[in-house]
């Protein structure tokens, strides 16, 4: 898919767009863990606030450049193990959930950031 397509600027836009969302929605879930909770519940919401609001400001940020599909997947890649990751921790600690897909939002994030490194080599 070629970005500078209608289509393809529809998707990074909306990437954008959820970014901004996730960098949003992270100050509310800071000041929950600051506010409402404590103990380990405390640390590991305020490390999903951390997480999710950095990836979100990295897809503003990155999303805007987007010149190719390899930095689209890897864009792509960071938003779903962002959600993957810092939605494990929220899961856990507000819900009692499991936190099965922590570490593969970890794994895909790493794998979202070394695109991003190979894409930056091939310009």
């Amino acid at each position: 898919m070629r970005v500078g397509s209608p289509r393809g600027s529809r998707n990074v836009g909306a990437l954008v767009a959820v970014g901004a969302l996730l960098a949003g929605l992270s100050v509310g879930l800071s000041a929950y863990a600051s506010h409402a909770v404590d103990g380990d519940a405390r640390a590991a919401l305020q490390t999903a606030a951390v997480f999710a609001f950095g990836h979100g400001i990295v897809l503003v940020v990155l999303g805007r450049a987007v010149r190719g599909t390899l930095e689209l997947a890897s864009l792509v890649a960071l938003l779903i193990g962002t959600l993957l990751f810092a939605g494990a921790l929220v899961s856990r600690h507000l819900f009692g959930g499991p936190s099965f897909f922590a570490p593969w939002g970890g794994m895909l994030t790493m794998l979202g950031w070394l695109l991003q490194a190979v894409a930056a080599v091939r310009r």
